[in-house]
């Protein structure tokens, strides 16, 4: 996405996504106007080829528009949207309207077909929903719903009917890598808001006449913070480097995993830094450390797609670690 594109979406949500907005949402409050707004902007169909009235862009050109779901702490599911959306079109089914999320199946001791973690669900329409190597759309208002884990978040199940009669899209789709690579650049996002706050907080703190930023066991946390936020980010831009619309799974497997092992490391030195105001209710910190530990599990922590990649390094002619990441990166730097 060029920054024309990027300086638009950050516009939008700088005036309509401010933290007070997103508290608002988290409390329950609706969400439809905030929606809107997005849906007017036709941000949201960014993947959808230009034929049916999207822009026709590429996974690698949305990036920027990922991240700023994290920097922003969007409480709404543009990132899953766009990426159904894009997903649906390119298989021949036309989007409904309404924002769309993910979930994967099981089936239920009552023999309804269960969704034990829809990440944003309480804010869905619809549920791509993924089942028996099926993916079917399914209405979120016709799903049993409990909030799950986080407060956005939600457990849903159907009946085995509604699944029956939902509408199948052609063609095998692996949306756990799909999911993973969404919030590999939302953590990012995430991530780097988190390290200007504790800085811009690190230099207006003052302690024993002078900044905390100043004394050199915060210099030394700061730094960690920066190289794991910079680090992150590489990795994110590099899950997300197809030139289509399908994601390769192992650079999928080497952005989530280095997002993940981030997320932990930078809450915990951002709260260390800010102390206990950090985790009050009021302050803004905590919007974006929580995310980053929910979205650290989403899709699969570190540690799953770790074995991911030691699999396949087991599975490669290359002998050295180094070697297998060199290939995965050497047609992308």
């Amino acid at each position: 996405m060029d920054d024309l594109f990027a300086d638009a979406v950050k516009a939008l949500l700088t005036d309509h996504c401010t933290p007070a907005v997103v508290r608002a949402i988290e409390a329950g409050q609706a969400s439809a106007p905030l929606w809107q707004q997005l849906e007017d902007s036709g941000f949201v169909d960014a993947l959808v080829p230009e034929s049916a009235g999207g822009a026709g862009l590429a996974l690698a050109d949305v990036y920027a528009m990922l991240e700023l779901c994290g920097s922003f702490a969007v409480p709404v599911p543009l990132g899953e949207t766009l990426l159904a959306r894009g997903l649906l079109a390119h298989a021949g089914v036309s989007a409904p309207k309404g924002s769309v999320v993910f979930g994967t199946g099981q089936p239920a001791s009552d023999g309804r077909l269960h969704c034990p973690q829809v990440r944003c669900g309480t804010q869905a329409d619809w549920v791509l929903v993924s089942f028996g190597g099926a993916c079917r759309l399914l209405p979120a208002a016709d799903s049993q719903m409990q909030v799950a884990g986080f407060c956005l978040d939600a457990q849903m199940s159907w009946p085995q009917a509604a699944w029956d009669a939902a509408q199948a899209v052609p063609g095998k789709h692996d949306l756990v890598t799909l999911q993973a690579a969404l919030y590999a650049a939302q953590l990012a996002g995430a991530l780097m808001a988190v390290f200007s706050r504790t800085l811009q907080y690190a230099n207006d703190r003052q302690q024993f006449g002078k900044p905390i930023g100043k004394f050199q066991a915060i210099q030394h946390q700061l730094s960690v913070m920066s190289e794991h936020a910079f680090a992150a980010r590489m990795a994110a831009q590099l899950g997300l480097s197809a030139a289509g619309q399908v994601p390769d799974r192992l650079r999928v497997a080497m952005a989530k995993a280095r997002t993940s092992e981030a997320a932990l490391e930078v809450a915990g030195l951002s709260h260390s830094i800010h102390g206990a105001i950090g985790f009050t209710r009021e302050f803004d910190l905590q919007l974006y450390t929580r995310r980053l530990h929910a979205w650290r599990q989403a899709a699969g922590s570190e540690s799953y797609w770790h074995d991911v990649l030691g699999q396949a390094l087991l599975d490669s002619p290359e002998p050295l670690s180094l070697d297998l990441v060199r290939t995965l990166t050497d047609t992308v730097l």
